[in-house]
């Protein structure tokens, strides 16, 4: 990319920088800092503070070596830690990848559109690092790797722009853990993330987040596959969140290409959840899934769905399922089906209610309490099957579902 390309990128940014989002509720930027002071960084994780430590655990993020291909850990607007432990996997920090590789340029703003939002907009101008990882052409990665993005200055706007390249035939675990420091009481997140998935490649990327009911969260992503690779994402916020807005868009350009993505989403009293996916289906034979799972507790959940048939043989299926576990809460489940050709398949589910009172005397009647009855439901309405992830991972996702029952009263 040349340096006019790049001032051109500027530009669109500069023009976007006042510019609302789609959907969902806007924020203004002015009342939160871009800078944060620089940290130096580890040479060991387990030097990290052990209450950072222990919300990075939350999260999914080791601080103990072994079970992990590799871990990037940014505090703020500073790398900290980045290490890869197998030969087939490539982690450092964005801004030294742009300098280590020229190629890499044209990467940049490919797959999300700089002048989308002013939250895009933002991360261009006022860049704060993120990660580069590359599984190398032909290495099945088998142990995840971990990176965790955790903000630690109360309010601050922590922006950053992460990319994933997965080269032709291979296949790459990453678990992103999403928290916020003790001291920080309120900030906002900003991260934009492009992913590129090549032709035979797979990857399956899980996303927790651990925000806090004052934290305000905007990710923009999105994913580009070629012939033959597979995206598996998984989203996971069982948390109480403030406001959260996000709507990562996947194009599936090569032929067989496939997707899915899986939302697990708890909304606790003022939070406001507006979630969702949407699928371009461009490769003959391309095939996605859009599965969501929310509950509410008080707060507010949009669940949003898209998905678009244009070519030959595809086919894409939609499901968003709700309960509602007091009547404060809020389900919108919004999907949207596009069919451009005779020969493409598509439909959708949705269903919003509450929990059967049936099923609850039931339980009761074998021995559990009220609130035991309904955190048992809700841990079996939230176990979603995700084919593909290593057990280590979806073991994980089980204990963060078991841990989110404290948030449970009927």
């Amino acid at each position: 990319m040349s340096a006019r390309s790049f001032e051109k990128i500027r530009e669109r940014a500069l023009a976007a920088r006042d510019k609302p989002p789609a959907f969902g509720r806007d924020i203004d930027l002015s009342g939160f800092s871009m800078k944060a002071p620089q940290l130096s960084p580890l040479t060991d994780v387990s030097k990290l503070p052990s209450e950072d430590r222990r919300r990075m655990y939350s999260v999914g993020v080791r601080s103990e070596p072994g079970g992990r291909s590799g871990t990037f850990i940014q505090i703020d607007d500073s790398v900290v830690y980045s290490q890869s432990t197998e030969s087939g996997v490539e982690v450092m920090g964005v801004e030294k990848a742009l300098e280590k590789y020229d190629w890499l340029q044209d990467y940049w703003w490919s797959a999300v559109a700089v002048d989308s939002d002013k939250y895009t907009a933002a991360a261009e101008l006022e860049f704060g690092g993120g990660y580069f990882i590359r599984a190398k052409r032909g290495h099945r990665i088998g142990a995840p790797l971990q990176s965790c993005l955790y903000l630690s200055t109360d309010s601050l706007a922590q922006r950053v722009h992460n990319i994933i390249i997965v080269e032709e035939d291979a296949e790459l675990h990453v678990i992103t853990g999403c928290a916020k420091g003790a001291h920080a009481a309120r900030g906002l997140h900003i991260g934009v993330s492009e992913f590129y998935v090549k032709e035979g490649g797979r990857l399956s990327f899980t996303m927790i987040h651990n925000w806090g009911k004052d934290m305000a969260v905007r990710p923009r992503s999105g994913t580009v596959l070629d012939r033959d690779a597979v995206l598996v994402s998984n989203y996971i916020c069982l948390q109480p969140a403030g406001s959260l807005q996000m709507y990562p868009a996947a194009q599936l350009n090569g032929e067989n290409a496939v997707a899915r993505f899986y939302s697990l989403l708890m909304a606790t009293p003022g939070s406001e959840l507006d979630v969702g996916a949407r699928v371009r289906l461009n490769g003959p034979g391309s095939r996605a899934e859009i599965v969501s799972r929310a509950v509410t507790t008080g707060g507010t959940i949009y669940a949003r769905g898209d998905l678009v048939g244009a070519a030959p043989g595809v086919k894409g299926h939609l499901e968003c399922n709700g309960l509602i576990l007091s009547d404060a809460g809020r389900i919108h489940a919004i999907p949207e089906l596009e069919g451009r050709l005779r020969d493409v398949d598509l439909s959708h589910e949705a269903a919003v209610g509450k929990v059967s009172q049936e099923e609850i005397e039931y339980l009761m009647a074998r021995g559990l309490s009220q609130e035991e009855a309904a955190a048992t439901i809700v841990r079996g309405f939230l176990d979603v099957r995700i084919e593909g992830l290593p057990e280590e991972l979806s073991e994980y996702i089980r204990r963060v579902v078991k841990e989110s029952e404290r948030h449970i009263s009927m």
